[in-house]
């Protein structure tokens, strides 16, 4: 896991800190491949996140016997087998690795700067050890940039990345960022996983920066679960669809698609929990049932 991802976008901050939703797709192909290796069972098993206090240094703790007790704690909250921890410290230029190699052993090597600064060891662990969890479940994507982004999402989505949030600060004395996804982008996928387990989040931040995002991350989950066909959308995006839906075609950016002529009599739209593709009659309001995570959302047609 670096630092921080490199990128030639906009929305870049006085850091170098890429902010907003730039990686909207993968993010949402990420939660769709959750889904569809663990089921809507498999991932209910994650119902708690991990708690604060476990993964928390205790005063005068030594370093390195956090790391391996704190790695322990994520290894049996992501319901990985029991196996000896190896943790070690090394300068590197990323903040950590693992070994994905089969073996007895969980290997992982934490950037030196932990041994110093620890505050943020489980933030840097939870990521490396969902690693070994999708090797293990034969979970990825081909490309390295999309398989860091879906290791990112799950460890937030399955109740370990809320660590990884905590660990952006800037303010005078400090400025950091760990992991893949946006600040925004983690706190989208913390708010899915809030809407899901009824959790909330929100008191485990520890900085005003990683609040923030945690915020303007809920906002944008809440906006999308307001987008039609779906029964809870504003006035004006009713308007709108019913207009494109009456032209049998959805303008740019719309979050949904039509078929069968005009008026359309079908349209297609992601589910707003696996962001799986729904495909339901138009013009006419509706129950529709998700087939790949089981939830069920109420349509205005």
């Amino acid at each position: 896991m670096t630092d921080r991802r490199g990128a030639d976008r906009a929305g870049l901050d006085a850091h170098g800190v890429e902010h907003g939703f730039p990686h909207r797709e993968d993010v949402r192909a990420s939660l769709t491949a959750l889904y569809r290796r663990l089921g809507p069972a498999g991932v209910g098993r994650y119902p708690v996140s991990v708690a604060a206090a476990d993964v928390a240094l205790s005063p005068g703790e030594d370093p390195l016997l956090a790391a391996t007790r704190i790695a322990g704690t994520l290894v049996r909250h992501l319901r990985l087998p029991e196996a000896r921890m190896v943790v070690s410290f090394r300068t590197m230029e990323h903040a950590a690795t693992v070994e994905l190699a089969a073996g007895p052993e969980y290997s992982v090597e934490l950037n030196a700067r932990f041994s110093t600064r620890p505050r943020d060891i489980g933030a840097a662990l939870a990521h490396e050890i969902t690693h070994v969890l999708l090797h293990r479940l034969g979970l990825g994507f081909p490309d390295t940039g999309r398989n860091e982004i879906l290791t990112d999402v799950v460890t937030a989505y399955l109740g370990a990345g809320w660590l990884l949030l905590d660990a952006f600060r800037q303010d005078g004395a400090e400025s950091q960022k760990l992991g893949y996804l946006t600040p925004e982008e983690f706190g989208w996928v913390l708010a899915q996983r809030a809407a899901l387990f009824g959790e909330d989040p929100s008191p485990w931040f520890t900085g005003a920066a990683a609040y923030e995002a945690w915020r303007r991350g809920l906002a944008e989950a809440e906006r999308e679960r307001r987008l039609p066909p779906l029964a809870g959308a504003a006035w004006t995006a009713r308007r709108r669809y019913a207009r494109d839906r009456r032209l049998g075609r959805a303008a740019p950016g719309a979050p949904y698609a039509f078929t069968g002529g005009a008026p359309a009599t079908a349209v297609a739209f992601p589910c707003p929990v696996c962001r799986q593709r729904l495909r339901v009659p138009a013009g006419r309001a509706l129950r529709a049932r998700c087939g790949l995570c089981g939830t069920v959302h109420d349509c205005a047609g």
